[in-house]
Order: C-alpha cells, then sequence, then structure tokens
C-alpha cells in the first residue's frame, strides 16, 4: 500500500493585513547595536527584520477578535464585555473569583505582594524572570526544583518541565511548612525551554499541598500549549479536547495566574483568578488601589472583548496543531545543522544551548549574550538569553554563580510569521555556525537590582567600542 507523503506545514489562515518589514545590511546592524550597549531589548523595533524576542503580546488576532474590539463595551462597572469575560474564565478554570490586570506581572505583583515577605518561601518547577523578581522584591525566596535529569539539555523527556516532588517535600521540612508561602507550578516551564508538565505530576503535587495545607498556584500562561503535550503525550488524554484537559489541571490549582498575552492570543491582558474569598478580598482591594476597578482591572472593555474570544480560539485543534508543530519544524531544521537545542523541542520557542554552541568563550562572558548579539548582526534577527544574564547570580566576592544553562530562547509569535520567515532563520544559523571558535565575550557595564537583562548595557571584552571611548 503506497503511503502519502508528508505535506508541507501550511498555515490555517489567510493573512488580510501586511505589515512592512525593514531591510538593513549587516554595516547597519553592527553600528545600531553598538548604540543600543548589545543588549537587543534597547533595540528599535523598526529595526528588527525578525522578531523572535518573546511571544508575549506580539501575536496577531484574528478577525472575530478585531470585530469583537468594536463591539466592548467601556462602562466603567459592570461592562458587558466583563460579563462575557468572567463566564469565559470561570467556565475555563473553576475559580469563583475573577480579578482581571493589565498584564501577568500585574496579578502576580498583588498575589506574591499579599502572600510574600521576609522569611517566606515560594517553590516552583521553575520561576520565570518576572515572578522570581515579584517575590525576590518582597524580600522573600523564590527556590527552583526540577529533576536532576531536567537539565540536560539533549535529554529525551516528554514532561521535562514537571517539578520534582521528592525536592519538594524535602523543601516543607527544611524550610518549615509555616514558612512556605505557596507553590508555584509554570505550564508549559518557559525557563526550562518552554518543556510541559504532566497531569500526573501536578495531581501528585496537588496531593502534597493537601497534606501540608499549603497553597497551589497554577501559572498557566500557555496552558492550551501545554495541553497539547498532555492530549499526545500522556495516557489516557488521547481522546480528550485540549479544552477538557485544560479544565482538569486549572482544577486542581487553588489560584490561577495568567499573562493573556501568551495564550489569550491577544497583545495586552492578564488574569487572576482564586478559590478562596477571604484571600480574593485582600487582592481586590489590591487591585484597585493599583490596577482599576474589579470589573476592568487596568483593561479597556475591548481588550476584555478580545481576551474573551482568543481564550477560546486557542484551543481550537488546528491551531494548537500548527502552532506546536511549527515550532518543532524550527527547532528540528536547527539541530539537523548541528546546532545544539534543548530536546525535545517545547511548545512556544526554540532554545539553544550557547555555551556548547560557543564553547570557547568563558561562562563569566555571556556565551548566550554573543549569541543573541550575533544573530542581529548577522541577519536582524531579535531574541533573548535565558542564562547567566538572566538568571545568574552572584556570591558575595561578586563573583558569577552561573545559570544551570547558558540558552537563548527564538520566541514565535502567534500567527505571526510564515514559513519562508523561518526558513530564513535557519538560513542565518549557517553564519552562525561559522562563529563557533570565537573566544571573547561580554562584560555587564551597568545593571539595575531587579531584571538586569531588560536594561543592562554590555561591552566587548578586548574591543574598543562606544561604550568603552565614554569610559
Amino acid at each position: 500500500m503506497q503511503t502519502s507523503k508528508p505535506r508541507v506545514l501550511a498555515e490555517p489562515f489567510k493573512i488580510k493585513m501586511v505589515e512592512p518589514l525593514k531591510v538593513t545590511t549587516e554595516a547597519y546592524r553592527t553600528e545600531v547595536l553598538n548604540k543600543a550597549h548589545f543588549n537587543p531589548f534597547l533595540l528599535r523595533a523598526d529595526d528588527v527584520f525578525i522578531d523572535l524576542l518573546t511571544d508575549s503580546g506580539t501575536g496577531a488576532m484574528s478577525d472575530r477578535q478585531w470585530a469583537g474590539i468594536m463591539m466592548g463595551d467601556e462602562s466603567y462597572a459592570g461592562a458587558k464585555s466583563w460579563e462575557h469575560l468572567e463566564a469565559v474564565v470561570k467556565d475555563l478554570t473553576g475559580m469563583p473569583y475573577i480579578l482581571p490586570t493589565h498584564q501577568g506581572r500585574a496579578a502576580e505583583r498583588i498575589l506574591y505582594g499579599i502572600l510574600g515577605g521576609r522569611g517566606k518561601v515560594f517553590i516552583s518547577n521553575t520561576h520565570f524572570d518576572t515572578t522570581r523578581a515579584n517575590i525576590e522584591f518582597t524580600g522573600a525566596m523564590a527556590i527552583d526544583v526540577m529533576p536532576a535529569e531536567a537539565n540536560d539539555p539533549e535529554l529525551f523527556l516528554p514532561f521535562k518541565g514537571n517539578i520534582d516532588l521528592e525536592k519538594v517535600e524535602a523543601l516543607i521540612r527544611e524550610k518549615g511548612r509555616e514558612n512556605i508561602a505557596a507553590i508555584i507550578i509554570t505550564v508549559t516551564n518557559n525557563s526550562a525551554g518552554g518543556q510541559p508538565v504532566s497531569m500526573e505530576n501536578v495531581k501528585a503535587l496537588r496531593k502534597i499541598c493537601d497534606a501540608q495545607g499549603l497553597l497551589l498556584v497554577i501559572d498557566g500562561c500557555r496552558i492550551a500549549e501545554n495541553s497539547y503535550f498532555v492530549k499526545h503525550r500522556e495516557q489516557g488524554y488521547e481522546h480528550k479536547t485540549y479544552k477538557e484537559i485544560a479544565q482538569e489541571m486549572l482544577r486542581l490549582g487553588d489560584a490561577f495566574i495568567m499573562s493573556a498575552k501568551k495564550d489569550g492570543l491577544v497583545n495586552i491582558g492578564g488574569l487572576l483568578t482564586l478559590i478562596d474569598e477571604a484571600l480574593s478580598l485582600k487582592c481586590k482591594n489590591l487591585l484597585i488601589i493599583s490596577e482599576g476597578f474589579t470589573t476592568y482591572g487596568g483593561l479597556a472593555g475591548r481588550d476584555m472583548e478580545a481576551l474573551s474570544i482568543g481564550l477560546t480560539e486557542v484551543f481550537d485543534a488546528d491551531y494548537l496543531n500548527y502552532r506546536i508543530r511549527s515550532t518543532a519544524y524550527l527547532g528540528e531544521g536547527l539541530r539537523s545543522k548541528g546546532v545544539p537545542v534543548v530536546w525535545p523541542i517545547g511548545g512556544h520557542a526554540v532554545y539553544i544551548d550557547a555555551h556548547k554552541l560557543y564553547p570557547n568563550i568563558p561562562l563569566e562572558e555571556y556565551p548566550g549574550q554573543v549569541l543573541v548579539c550575533d544573530l542581529y548582526t548577522k541577519g536582524g534577527i531579535r531574541c533573548v538569553e535565558v542564562g547567566s544574564v538572566m538568571l545568574g547570580k552572584q556570591d558575595e566576592a561578586g563573583k558569577l554563580i552561573p545559570a544551570a544553562n547558558e540558552l537563548v530562547r527564538l520566541a514565535i509569535p502567534r500567527r505571526v510569521y510564515t514559513q519562508s520567515h523561518i526558513d530564513y532563520v535557519l538560513e542565518v544559523f549557517d553564519d552562525i555556525l561559522e562563529l563557533r571558535t570565537q573566544a571573547r565575550g561580554y562584560k555587564i557595564t551597568y545593571e539595575p537590582p531587579f531584571l538586569r537583562h531588560f536594561t543592562a548595557r554590555f561591552d566587548k571584552i578586548g574591543e574598543i567600542t562606544t561604550e568603552t571611548q565614554r569610559a
């Protein structure tokens, strides 16, 4: 019997509007990167050709979402758009108390500001950068506990984002149950390579929280992408819909935090949902002080309408299949070229092992930052370092305590780039592979106390640059 040949992965959408991209030269990009102190966050968006910095708020909305924007109810309190959003989110999460925020980090600041404080400990599979910053800003401690084997970028594990349950129980004993503010499970596990978390893992974590009387927070900004992996990799879920899987997982939590700029398919928005009424009242009071009234929380009515529709569209089977497969297309293409990637490929991004790619660059000279700068210089591609710039610490003597891995993230915006754009990215890596023997990196010349990767400034080691001349 003749088997059919796999077809080209075609986008399951049509293009109705276009946005021009600026084509630049390598000489131009070298100059503007120098002026941006070798930090892609400080580049002008107009100078970027393919922007893979983040998938947060960078996606394209559907025709239904744009139609919903026209119907947005801008009433200050009790708007119809709020009622629509509240109904959708309650159906998804099963939680009675819904607080809209302008984006995810606002929800984090509210909840962790109430739960945190000096002496408190938060445990997670991996705290994302803004999560960690909001926790540490209160004086609390954020501890990551992933299985040791998950730190091996090349090892295939179907649920590489899982939390290490034995380490969780050991930490509770070590720190004292009364000092544990909450346990946070991030799905998918962004900083660990966009890797999924299994339903079995979350159910087991729920049992630990019940036994210890601890709060379980689900950070589920990519809950739909995680549901895809559960359906296709975890026994017993193959016949459930993606939405049913998400509903089951969210009902295991006491609270749900979401940056809606990811799987909400919108450009702005966040959610905090809760089961406990007393905690929700504390959060509502802080929401009113800092965000807005409880039925809009920093969002316009049109934003809430678009989010309500996005939270429905994101579970469409054709969309999710394309989303996951198109990300894998980039990762598999890079791997076939010999580029070391975190394996298997996650849902929203491809992560490259920069230290393995550039083995001669010392960790204290940030090989990940070298790669993000090289990708911009060679191809106008903007991405982000997820290594010792973002996650590294310093000891009392000022010596770098490096991150577990020196990764670079290529995050794919939703419904924005076509396969030809991704093929272009793959071609740029041919030039990158020719730079594998370089041996010098960057030093930090300025950094803020929190989230330094956003605004830090760098200088090339051993070269005269604009920053060196100023000094």
